[in-house]
């Protein structure tokens, strides 16, 4: 089918019938549904009838090869035109194999991993019928608080960009049509969703356009240009005006002049939201303020079908506007080859192979490895398999390791903690007391476990968050782990053994009582379904820690949003000249976070020396140079490249990552490691929005996070 049939298709279809199209229902609406029935209660409120749901375009949330099938065989059978339904899911970080948060995937530094769990991914959503993933989630994170941060890959742009790519090519592939095995990808959340006010979900993001594109936007770019099929609008405003009825955003930004051609999605509800945000009226406004933005299809609201048919045949509305919308769903439709194949990879043989197997799980226990932070390490790590371990915490036993968004997940599938170490150590040599739930505890518990406790080597701490503490409206203000944990790791700490502490979390936490008391800390966020044995593999040194974080972990809540590419001021701390008071500094705690971008610790240690440049005085582009030795057991390391521009036409952040490799070196080995820095590189939304570099003075920074380097001074000569 070529552009001509779909236009000719076009034309059959009433102006219900294509309204319908732009209309996105959950499963239960539609016959055939393993989970269909009466459409009473909530969705009843949506005033929808038969005749919508058999016009409808796509469908939310359904999974099962044969329950994907059997919707789509009822759905086609009475359709006037044969125009098949495109099923989309929420396959964020996994579809039944489940891998680490991306926050934590972020972690890895890690963009062939990235890519293949993705791809992994797409070829389990796939083979059970799926055809569209809401992922990835790009927005740029900066205040821990927000619940959505365990959704992003962290506060970097440049990291970011690189994870969007390494995404949308995994589960896109080359060839949407030809290969079964893929999903389209749909990027979100358009735009700037991590910079909410106050860390709190929905909430107001207010930037200037030069923040905007210099900081937020890049991500979302980075996956269009990938191939990436769809956009995802956010729930907040953008200057002032939501963004799923955001003209500026949606249609002279995004389709305008990034010249995107593809299908842009509200998110849940977020059409009728205008309405408490406070610029629609009603839902025919919002109706109308969207479908001008540009918003083709609205998720799980009906304001389109029951309002744009009048806007059309009152004037309002011009029909092309909804024919652009309506084509551009038929030819995502055709890409994917639907209209050939309505049923495209849906195979409940190939499901019951390929969902869950074993190659699948290899892969996510790799990279829940490659993913852990190890924060501390006072020689107690790795263990040694002759100790005697008790393992204590909430998260002891606990199966709740998969994370927010994990849907299909099951924790049945997982690999437990006590089951990764007793994959190590011998039963008798584990003791295990579950001290303290996540948030309330007993004295018996304590008590049992301060017993237990009293005849090992070592005590091993499994502490954290319940995953409905983070995610989508899971945002928190007080991001220390809960007192019942602290009181637990305080009494433990009477017993003068060492303490290893593994996190679970999706957030950077605040870690007092925690850092002080532990003698190592490994932030192993949400694993995934092998991360019981990752993180054993982990503690006994089978696998070397390579993590590095992509968000800065804070000092105390009181500093957030904390991150390393900030701006300076006129009165900076420790300045030559500073005075003691009259600076930019908090009174009770240090300006700099707790740990920084890019930190992370190994096994390994590495010294980095004979840092260099080609050239000071760069025209075009220079070398950056370093050698980095390993002194210790064989590890990787991340080799991390900064910039700072001095002097601009508007402030520069202090830093900012350009450029990092991923290097592994046998014990003793050291190798020289090149950048190749261009002016490409150094240029920046100007005052006025051109995109430039500027002549004069700057610093490259080589070296192991956004803290600890070397610095390089050179000159950009025009």
């Amino acid at each position: 089918m070529d552009r001509s049939e779909l236009m000719n298709l076009l034309n059959q279809m009433t102006i219900e019938e294509k309204t319908a199209q732009l209309m996105q229902l959950a499963t239960p609406f539609y016959k055939g549904a393993k989970e269909a029935g009466e459409i009473t209660g909530p969705l009843e409120e949506l005033d929808i009838n038969e005749d919508h749901v058999r016009n409808s375009g796509s469908v939310l949330g359904a999974s099962g090869a044969e329950n994907i099938r059997n919707i789509q065989k009822t759905y086609l059978a009475e359709s006037r035109l044969g125009i098949p339904l495109l099923f989309m899911s929420d396959i964020v970080h996994g579809y039944k194999t489940i891998f680490p948060v991306p926050l934590a995937i972020g972690c890895s530094w890690d963009m062939q991993l990235a890519e293949e769990s993705a791809r992994i991914a797409a070829r389990e959503a796939a083979v059970s019928g799926i055809h569209v993933t809401f992922a990835p989630m790009v927005d740029l994170v900066r205040d821990p608080r927000w619940g959505r941060v365990m959704e992003s890959s962290g506060e970097d742009p440049h990291l970011n960009s690189e994870f969007a790519r390494a995404f949308v090519k995994g589960f896109q592939g080359d060839d949407l049509g030809s290969d079964l095995e893929r999903v389209a990808a749909c990027v979100k959340h358009f735009a700037a969703y991590g910079a909410v006010e106050a860390g709190r979900d929905y909430n107001y993001v207010d930037l200037s356009e030069r923040e905007l594109r210099e900081t937020y936007l890049p991500a979302y770019k980075a996956a269009l240009d990938e191939g990436c099929e769809m956009v995802m609008t956010a729930f907040n405003t953008v200057d002032g005006i939501p963004a799923s009825g955001n003209k500026r955003l949606m249609k002279e930004l995004l389709r305008d002049e990034w010249g995107f051609n593809g299908v842009v999605i509200s998110d849940w509800g977020a059409i009728k939201e205008l309405i408490p945000h406070g610029v629609a009226e009603d839902e025919r406004e919002a109706a109308y303020k969207s479908i001008m933005a540009g918003v083709d299809i609205e998720m799980m609201t009906t304001t389109y079908v029951h309002h744009l048919s009048s806007l059309v045949r009152d004037g309002v509305v011009s029909e092309e506007i909804i024919d652009e919308a309506v084509l551009r769903i038929l030819e995502l439709k055709h890409k994917l080859g639907l209209f050939e194949n309505p049923f495209r990879g849906a195979d409940p043989t190939l499901e019951k192979e390929v969902v869950l197997c074993e190659n699948h799980r290899l892969t996510a226990r790799k990279l829940a490895q490659k993913s852990s932070v190890l924060l501390k390490n006072e020689n107690v790590l790795p263990l040694q398999k002759s100790q005697r371990v008790s393992l204590i915490g909430p998260f002891a036993e606990s199966d709740d390791l998969l994370g927010p968004w994990s849907w299909l997940g099951s924790g049945e599938d997982a690999i437990l903690l006590k089951e990764g170490l007793l994959s190590k150590i011998s039963p008798n040599q584990l003791q295990i007391a579950k001290g303290c739930g996540v948030e309330s505890g007993t004295k018996e518990e304590l008590a049992y476990a301060i017993e237990a406790a009293k005849n090992s080597d070592v005590l091993l701490l499994a502490l954290g968050e319940r995953s409905d503490m983070s995610g989508e409206a899971g945002c928190r203000a007080d991001i220390r782990l809960p007192q019942v944990q602290l009181e637990l790791i305080a009494r433990l700490k009477e017993l003068n053994k060492p303490i290893v502490v593994v996190l679970f979390n999706g957030r950077p936490l605040d870690l007092h009582g925690i850092i002080e008391e532990a003698d190592a800390v490994l932030e192993a966020w949400y694993p995934g379904t092998e991360g019981g044995a990752a993180i054993a593999d982990l503690l006994y040194g089978d696998a070397n820690p390579s993590g590095r974080l992509s968000m800065s972990f804070p000092y105390s809540v009181g500093q957030v949003p904390v991150y390393y590419n900030h701006f300076n001021t006129g009165r900076p701390k420790g300045a030559p000249d500073a005075q003691v008071r009259y600076v930019s500094q908090y009174l009770d705690i240090p300006n700099e976070p707790l740990f920084p971008f890019g930190y992370g610790l190994s096994y390994a240690s590495f010294s980095y020396h004979n840092a260099s440049l080609s050239t000071t005085k760069m025209t075009e582009e220079l070398e950056v140079r370093v050698t980095v030795k390993n002194t210790g057991v064989e590890g990787e390391e991340v080799v991390q490249l900064y910039v700072r521009d001095i002097a601009g036409d508007v402030v520069r952040p202090m830093k900012e990552l350009k450029d990092f490799k991923k290097i592994l070196l046998r014990r003793g080995e050291e190798k020289e490691v090149s950048f190749t820095l261009s002016e490409e590189q150094l240029r920046y939304h100007h005052s006025d929005l051109s995109f430039e570099s500027d002549p004069g003075a700057f610093v490259a920074y080589v070296g192991s996070n956004s803290r600890d380097v070397i610095e390089l001074p050179f000159q950009l000569v025009k």
